[in-house]
Parts: C-alpha cells; structure tokens; sequence
C-alpha cells in the first residue's frame, strides 16, 4: 500500500511540473513557446514567449550561424588543443586531430558537440569570451532583444539566457543561410578528418523530426537539468515556413508536430503572381496601334485557409493610352485585397508594341517565325 501512494505521489509531482498552455485550439507542454512565420513575421501562437529562459544548446543555433559566415570566408583548418576540451554532449575531438571550421559546424548541429563549440570560438575569436561579443553583436543585428550569451557551447550560466520569440528570430535568420540550411536539415554526416589522414566520423542529428514529421527542415535540440528540454525546429510546407519554438518541455516532439498540424491547417501561402499575365491597349499619337502590356510583380501573401477564395483581384487600366511608349513604362496597376484591405499592388509595364494596322496576317506570321529562330 506503501508502495503505491509513493507511486502516486511521484506521479502527481511529475504532473504538477507541467505547465499546460491552452490557446489556438492546440495545447501544448511548455514553459515558454511560439509558432512564428518568417515569411511575414507573424505569431501565430505564442506563450511566455518574451519570458528569458536557459535555452541550453540551442546556442550552437548561433554559434554554428557565426561558424559558417566566417568559414565561407576562411574555412580554416583548426588544431583541437587542450583549451577546446568541454564537458558534455561531444564531437568527440582529440587533442592533435585537425578538422576544418565548417566541420565544426556539423559537429555543432548534429551531435551538439560543446567541443566543436569551444573549438570554433577561439579558432575565430581567440577565446570564448571574445566570441560570446560576437554573438551579442549578432544577436543585436538580429533584433534578439531579450538576449545574452555567455558561452558557445550552452552550457549553464546565470548571464546566460534567451526567449522564444528572440530564438525564432535567430533560427528565420540562420535558415537564409544556405550551408545552415543544408547541414541542419541533413540526418547523419560524415567528416573526413585533416588529421589523422583518411579518419572519417559519421555524426547523426539529435534532431527526431527530421524523421518523424516530414515538413521539417531544420532544427536544434538542447537540455541541461537547469534548462528542461529545450527545442528549435523549422517546417516549410507548400511553400511556407514556420518555426517552432518551446522551452522547458518534457513533450517537445510531440508540441511541434502539434503546432505544425495546427499551422498549416489554418494558413496557407497564396502567391499573386501577375508576370505571366498580358493586355493589350489601344495607342493614340504613335507608329503603333496597340501596345502589350504585362503584370510586374509577384508576392508571396501569407493567408488564412479559410479565406483562399476571398482574395480579390481588381485591374486599374485606361482603355486607351498616348504615344510615345517605352518598354517597361508602368501603365496600370493590379491591387489584391481581402476582407477590403489591400495586400498587394503590382504594376502594369509596357513590354512590347503591336503594329496590327500595317502587318498583314501574312506578314505576321512571317514574324512570329523570325522571331522564333
């Protein structure tokens, strides 16, 4: 009987540590999180989401972002020293061994390696101190107000803290860089070793969406006994992304998936394309009678899924225009609106004149010939 009401008791502690956040119709366990669209910096659901957290090896999201922006530019060879030794999740590094800068970077988003985090700082600062400027300056760039790091690695420190809001605007800014991109998104990767020659080491992604939600295209997984579990992830799907992030959350796989499946259930991207979209007017005062005229402008509307079929489109263009006109002449405008508030305008540009009145049907096709070759 002992032994049960212990269970119990147990049970009833691990439940009560659970923060429950309610809220756009998903329910989700976490001490702070977001669901964030960098295509048009919206929120679409949001708890304590400027409450500054210990974000664990999240951090490697910047370190690995300063990492490849230097390497891109000096991809050096670094010497692992007895300075770079950390404790922790680990790329396993030995002293002597020599990899290159964007090597670290695998083992940065991979394998979470708080080596290759130490590593990368003082092969590019001088020293971690140094390199947490750096990713204070960036941070700053960013608009990651609510930040400051400490170490690259992630590991504890009471100056050392985040938020979700500020770590989704971190991950939008590291998915537009390409090898960012490609590395996170990669679910094992091997490196071939400097030193010792012909070494290679295949390092898997922590990251489990990758496999398990087949949207996801980045992602950062981190945890200390201070932080919880704590995870940054990003899904494009039919053309648009989202970023999850959740701090502190014992079901953190499952609260992305979660938030995702409610994301793309309700936004959609709608993308008003008007370039391939031409008409004709009549031209007064000219050698030509007619002038063709094409959309200029294409935008990428982040929209409710219910509201798809309200998007309206409306045409502004005289029914005749005056001579001279010149290729790319804006003649007219296309506006798109929902709900009557406008959420795109375009242009209409001359692309090319018309000469109907002279050139007989023979001559036109003469034409289209000539012009085809």
């Amino acid at each position: 009987m002992k032994r049960v009401c212990g269970l119990l008791l147990a049970l009833l502690i691990v439940i009560s540590d659970i923060n429950i956040v309610k809220g756009a119709d998903v329910t989700v366990s976490a001490s702070s999180a977001i669901l964030y669209c960098p295509d048009n910096r919206q929120i679409y659901f949001s708890e304590n989401e400027k409450t500054k957290s210990k974000i664990a090896s999240t951090t490697k999201i910047m370190t690995a972002l300063l990492t490849l922006e230097y390497s891109k530019h000096n991809n050096k060879k670094v010497k692992f020293t007895q300075d770079m030794i950390a404790e922790g999740s680990s790329m396993y590094l030995k002293v002597g061994e020599v990899v290159t800068l964007r090597d670290l970077a695998v083992g940065l988003l991979l394998c979470s390696g708080n080596d290759a985090a130490n590593a990368a700082a003082i092969s590019i600062a001088g020293s971690a101190e140094k390199f947490a400027k750096l990713m204070n300056n960036r941070a700053k760039q960013i608009g990651m107000k609510d930040t400051n790091f400490v170490t690259p690695s992630g590991l504890d420190h009471i100056d050392h803290y985040s938020t979700a809001y500020d770590m989704a605007l971190l991950m939008a800014v590291a998915l537009e860089n390409s090898d960012f991109r490609k590395i996170s998104s990669m679910k094992s990767s091997t490196v071939n070793f400097i030193k010792p020659e012909n070494k290679l080491v295949t390092y898997s992604n922590h990251n489990r969406l990758l496999s398990t939600y087949p949207y996801c295209i980045s992602g950062k997984t981190g945890y200390t006994m201070a932080s919880g579990r704590c995870l940054v992830t990003a899904a494009k799907k039919d053309g648009l992304t989202l970023i999850c992030v959740t701090l502190n959350d014992r079901q953190d796989w499952k609260d992305h998936t979660a938030l995702y499946n409610y994301g793309y259930e309700n936004y959609v991207m709608d993308k008003l394309d008007d370039r391939d979209v031409f008409y004709e007017v009549d031209t007064v005062g000219g050698e030509h009678s007619t002038t063709t005229l094409c959309g200029d402008g294409v935008t990428k509307a982040v929209i409710k899924a219910q509201d798809i079929n309200k998007v309206k489109r409306r045409v502004f263009l005289d029914n005749f225009i005056y001579a001279p006109v010149s290729d790319g002449d804006r003649i007219g405008r296309i506006i798109y609106t929902l709900n009557n508030e406008v959420i795109a305008e375009h242009s209409i540009i001359a692309v090319s004149y018309n000469n109907k009145k002279d050139n007989n049907f023979f001559e036109y096709i003469k034409g289209f010939f000539n012009n085809a070759i």
